[in-house]
């Protein structure tokens, strides 16, 4: 993977998305149309976290290379270098798998 020219700010991750499913657990092969959105991927890049009220920084919970969870439809799609990535919020994530 080529390095990543973008820089999250504030709570804001970067996400590389798994590859959809390409055949069911039977070994159907699925065309493009029926594959299911991804809800799994690595984070590639964190922001330096969230600012709270009282003025203090709140460390993100998550780093680069932890596999997490995420809504169907979560983040903003981008593409750098043609490679796909979604940018979104650390709350959208729901789990850190492993």
């Amino acid at each position: 993977m080529a390095k990543l020219n973008l820089k999250p700010l504030a709570d804001r991750v970067i996400i590389k998305p798994s590859e959809a499913q390409e055949t069911t657990k039977g070994g159907i092969i699925l065309p493009d149309t029926a594959k299911e959105k991804p809800i799994e991927g690595t984070i590639v890049a964190v922001g330096p976290g969230k600012v709270a009220d009282d003025g203090k920084q709140v460390k993100p919970e998550v780093k680069v290379g932890d596999k997490v969870l995420y809504g169907k439809y979560s983040g903003t799609e981008i593409t750098s270098d043609g490679e796909e990535y979604l940018i979104m919020r650390e709350s959208d994530i729901f789990a850190i798998v492993g």
